[in-house]
């Protein structure tokens, strides 16, 4: 392990090895909005020792991938396409689904729960709203505004101006996200369902957090990858 190994921060580790983001999942690092932290110090807080984690991502990295693809380097467009089809499309279709069963296990599980699942509802219900927004905001607004730049559409020439402004816009939805979801964890004890929930309890525990896991990812892929390369090509442009 190099010094310079050491010095990165996890998001730029998440870059650059797509297999490390499964470790640091496995190890509860934030890869997405904490992506900035070195990882020695984000080791530090979980009382990891950082030569053995880097161990573990290049043990992961020697293992075939499930998706090969170098976002690093490949088009704009193709990695924008790949977060629309991936995580857009989950969202659309988990966000009202999990906030039905919400409203169904409360309804019926009010009484012995209802305190908690208050709490998780006044946090969820915010979070459903502001991401239902951005995601409409990076369709409509900033990913257009992206391809066209990689389209060679001169730099400032759009209404919002550079690419920087919506990005940083989306960078606040992303943290507020992800606060959120540290709340959702929190309060519903690492997502472990009380010993009287039934079945559709479960199934909103397990959804809760397959939507935690990815919305890490889409937020990884946004703000480690996407958007510095977007910043960068409106520089070079």
């Amino acid at each position: 392990m190099t010094t310079s190994t050491i010095d990165r921060t996890v998001g730029q580790i998440a870059a650059e090895s797509p297999a490390s983001v499964a470790v640091f999942e496995k190890h509860g690092i934030d890869f997405c909005c904490g992506g900035k932290m070195p990882i020695a110090e984000a080791c530090g807080r979980k009382g990891l020792d950082p030569a053995v984690l880097l161990a573990e991502i290049d043990q992961a990295a020697r293992t075939p991938a499930v998706d090969p693809t170098d976002w690093t380097t490949a088009p704009l467009a193709a990695l924008i396409d790949h977060i629309l089809d991936t995580h857009h499309t989950y969202m659309k279709v988990q966000l009202p689904i999990v906030e039905a069963r919400l409203a169904k296990v409360l309804a019926a599980h009010g009484e012995r729960h209802g305190e908690m699942l208050r709490a998780v509802s006044a946090v969820y219900g915010p979070m459903k709203a502001e991401l239902d927004g951005h995601l409409a905001k990076e369709e409509t607004v900033l990913f257009p505004l992206m391809r066209a730049l990689e389209g060679g559409a001169e730099p400032g020439s759009f209404h919002c101006g550079s690419v920087r402004n919506p990005i940083r816009v989306m960078c606040m939805e992303h943290d507020s996200a992800g606060g959120a979801l540290v709340q959702l964890r929190r309060l519903t004890g690492n997502y472990t369902p009380p010993e009287d929930a039934c079945n559709t309890f479960r199934a909103l525990y397990f959804e809760l957090a397959d939507m935690e896991r990815d919305l890490h990812r889409h937020i990884h892929l946004e703000n480690n990858i996407l958007f510095p390369r977007a910043i960068a090509l409106e520089c070079a442009t």
